[in-house]
């Protein structure tokens, strides 16, 4: 399994509670719609001042799944959408291990 996580900060005029809405009232819905995505989560920062305002978990089979789906015409909306509405966007290959489950 492969995972993407991205860390997301919003832009300086926009409020969290705005951020927070566009994140998972709008953004979240089309994400969803990822072809071969198994697995999406949101984490919303909660102090503050953090280094990020959000971070997405995303899962998908493999990381050619993840690139092939936003070579699509739904990958490009979803990352045209994210970039309209975040001053920064990383992304963060990683190998997950669970210790606790």
């Amino acid at each position: 399994m492969f995972k993407a996580m991205i860390l997301l900060t919003k832009k300086p005029e926009m409020t969290a509670a705005e951020f927070r809405h566009w994140l998972l009232e709008e953004h979240a819905p089309l994400a969803a719609t990822l072809p071969g995505l198994r697995r999406l989560v949101y984490n919303i920062a909660r102090s503050d001042e953090p280094p990020a305002d959000g971070v997405a978990e995303l899962w998908f089979d493999s990381e050619e799944a993840f690139t092939g789906a936003y070579a699509t015409e739904i990958g490009k909306a979803v990352a045209a959408d994210s970039l309209a509405h975040v001053a920064g966007r990383v992304r963060v290959f990683v190998e997950e291990r669970v210790v606790v489950a």
